[in-house]
Parts: structure tokens; sequence; C-alpha cells
């Protein structure tokens, strides 16, 4: 992988990604991007779709888990929130 090409920034702030690297990651026009920032970098990922089969997978555990631990709904919104507290830090 490791290709890098140059581009430049337009007067409306975007930028093209060169035809050879959106060749290699499969980017498609109407592809959906996230970007992140640490210090000067810039990371831009496709935002995949996730596998729908996974995700049911994934809830019906989660229920199971909940299930046979005893978990109320008042700890899991608990929960749900200081996760979310702890990834804005």
């Amino acid at each position: 992988m490791n290709n890098f090409d140059i581009t430049s920034l337009s007067s409306k702030g975007q930028i093209v990604i060169p035809n050879s690297i959106r060749k290699e990651l499969g980017i498609e026009t109407g592809t959906k991007l996230i970007i992140f920032t640490e210090g000067s970098n810039l990371l831009i990922k496709p935002v995949t779709k996730p596998n729908l089969e996974k995700f049911k997978k994934l809830i019906k555990e989660s229920r199971e888990f909940v299930k046979k631990n005893k978990i109320k709904s008042s700890d899991l919104k608990r929960i749900i929130k200081e996760v979310r507290n702890e990834n804005r830090t």
C-alpha cells in the first residue's frame, strides 16, 4: 500500500484524492469519508457500511449478556453515559 501523491486545496476548501489512491482504496463518487486530526496531521478514511448480520449477532449477544447478568436499564444508561464522557477527553 503506502502510496502517496500531492494534491492542493481549492478556494472552497476542497481537495482531490488522486485517482491512483482512489482506485487502490476502492473509493468511488459518493463515498463518505471521515477526517481525523492529530496536531498538524490529517487522516482521511472511508466510512464503511457495517455488516448487518454481524450487527444483529452483536445485538443478540448483548441482550443475552444483559439478561444473564441481570443488568438493569438504569445501569446501562449510566454505563453508556460514562463511556461517552470518557471518549470526550
